[in-house]
């Protein structure tokens, strides 16, 4: 077993406990033993790295760094915890290119300095930001403004000076954010010789709504409402990825029914998100026929989602231990129909895209990444399977019953922006494949479970007895009680594994929740894989990836 491995190796390794196994590793030793857990061990997918202040917390350091990687077969998850004694650590970004902005991440956040990364700097609050938000001790209040603009020339200078450029006569470039094809605050500074990109850097703007700090004065169903606005193009999705985390901590399962719809609205979701990704993509090439195909019947799966959970966009839909509510009577007819639209749409789309020559010629050879780059930084989703990779949690670790479901797994051969968006158009088939299957085999029965200190009650309980009205007064006011422990999990959302760290200290509020979103480590691909191609190759391979602003929330 690993943990017999890493123990006979490194002598003073430790397990914190046996439920998800924590590793407690020594500061000095981490990045031995980071490098051992890939080269023998074959943990080659760095997941995330999450910080932790332990100020209100019995600990022997005030500050945590926790890493998670998942193997190279996908299924197997390994966590190493690391107590730091002087708020320094060493870095790990010579392993994994996807440590880079992960490590920026801990440090803007927390202050955690990483010893020899290339770049350490904020990354997502702005340069004339004084502390670090997610400590504990942080004045939420304190209201701080930037008054200068950043002119990336530290990132982009290293850069040109490593491939000889500096002294070449170039044209320095800003690519957003004010530009509707940079798909939401991003922005990109590049160097041009022509209209050939020979070097970049970007950064992800200031679209940040403290979803983490707010996480830690709210009940784990009150930030249901804030998972909505991660990836809004597939909201129902985050709702699902949280609740199933707590649910996982407090070691319950729902229904079968209530399980089945969660699979129905998160594959319609799955669907709508590739239909909005597929829309934009094609209109930044200036294909607006396809956006209409493909963006009508985006509405029409509102309009079902706005009828289901009341709610068109964000729909927090999903509860701790269950679901809002039923589906109503006549669904089945409606969603039918929704399907049938979403595969015309589809159909034409490709009729028209599929042996067309614009669009073969912008998208075939554009921005391909390999597959072990698109591994080291932490890709999933759509666009690592464009890469060849074969990763798709639904099948490699099955949940909410997806192993009953006949279902393909779609995989590109290149990775470039052609096979980028393919895998979505496929993909959206196979989604209506699983929705369909799921209607037909609806079970009967309850959607929540019935444990009354985990779902509230129902509202002819609440208004007519005083148990009802109690039970509904304990859940809203303290919250559900999640055991104290450290949680990792996962489920596979529209644009890749969608994760959080939830450490709970018993109460109803959790004490950390960290976002592990698929977007942030696409993003950081995004300089490098347009180097040596056009400011309109850039534009599409921007929309490949399916970057959502909303989703590298912090």
């Amino acid at each position: 077993m690993d943990s017999d491995i890493l123990q006979k190796e490194f002598t003073n390794i430790k397990i914190e406990q046996s439920k998800n196994i924590l590793y407690i590793v020594d500061a000095s030793e981490i990045f031995n033993i980071v490098k051992f857990i890939k080269d023998e061990l074959k943990y080659s997918f760095l997941l995330d790295i999450v910080g932790v202040d332990n100020l209100y917390m019995t600990s022997i350091s005030r500050f945590v760094v926790i890493y998670h990687f998942r193997s190279q077969n996908f299924k197997d998850i390994l966590s190493l915890k690391v107590y730091i004694k002087n708020e320094q650590i060493d870095s790990i970004t010579s392993l994994y290119k996807g440590a880079n902005w992960l490590e920026r991440e801990v440090y803007d956040q927390f202050g955690i300095k990483f010893n020899n990364h290339p770049l350490l700097k904020r990354i997502l609050n702005h340069n004339e930001f004084i502390g670090h938000p997610l400590r504990k001790d942080y004045e939420i209040t304190k209201g701080q403004y930037c008054t200068q603009t950043q002119d990336m020339k530290d990132e982009l200078d290293p850069i040109l000076k490593a491939k000889d450029l500096e002294d070449k006569d170039l044209m320095i470039l800003n690519l957003g954010p004010s530009h509707p094809a940079s798909h939401g605050t991003i922005r990109t500074i590049v160097a041009l010789d022509g209209e050939k990109i020979l070097a970049g850097a970007s950064e992800i703007g200031y679209l940040h709504r403290g979803f983490e700090k707010s996480c830690e004065n709210h009940t784990y169903n009150q930030i249901i409402p804030y998972t909505d606005r991660l990836n809004y193009c597939s909201a129902i999705m985050n709702n699902i990825a949280f609740s199933k985390s707590v649910e996982d901590m407090l070691g319950v399962s729902l229904p079968k029914r209530g399980v089945y719809i969660r699979v129905i609205v998160s594959e319609l979701s799955r669907a709508i998100d590739h239909l909005v990704c597929l829309a934009a993509g094609l209109l930044d090439m200036g294909a607006q026929t396809n956006y209409w195909y493909l963006f009508n019947p985006r509405n029409s799966a509102y309009d079902f989602l706005s009828k289901l959970t009341g709610a068109r966009l964000t729909n927090s839909y999903t509860r701790i231990g269950g679901l809002a509510h039923d589906l109503y009577d006549g669904w089945e007819e409606e969603l039918e129909d929704i399907l049938k639209r979403i595969e015309k749409g589809v159909d034409e789309s490709l009729l028209m895209t599929t042996r067309n020559r614009i669009f073969q010629d912008r998208t075939q050879d554009i921005a391909p990444i390999s597959a072990s780059d698109a591994i080291s930084y932490g890709f999933s989703g759509p666009n690592l399977r464009a890469c060849g990779v074969e990763y798709d949690l639904r099948f490699d670790k099955p949940y909410d019953c997806y192993d009953e479901f006949d279902f393909e797994l779609i995989v590109g051969s290149h990775g470039d922006t052609h096979d980028r968006l393919m895998v979505r158009f496929y993909e959206i088939l196979e989604s209506i494949k699983i929705i369909r299957q799921a209607m037909k085999n609806m079970p009967d029965g309850d959607i929540s479970i019935k444990d009354k200190k985990i779902i509230l009650p129902s509202k002819e309980s609440l208004y007519n007895s005083i148990e009802g009205t109690i039970n509904q007064f304990k859940l809203i006011i303290d919250g559900v009680k999640v055991p104290a422990q450290t949680h990792y999990g996962a489920i596979e959302a529209a644009n890749g594994e969608l994760g959080f760290t939830i450490i709970s200290d018993g109460s109803g509020t959790p004490y950390r929740v960290k976002v592990k979103s698929p977007s942030f480590l696409h993003m950081q691909s995004y300089p490098k894989i347009i180097e040596g191609y056009q400011i309109g190759d850039a534009i599409l391979t921007l929309g490949s990836l399916n970057i959502i602003a909303g989703e590298m929330d912090r």
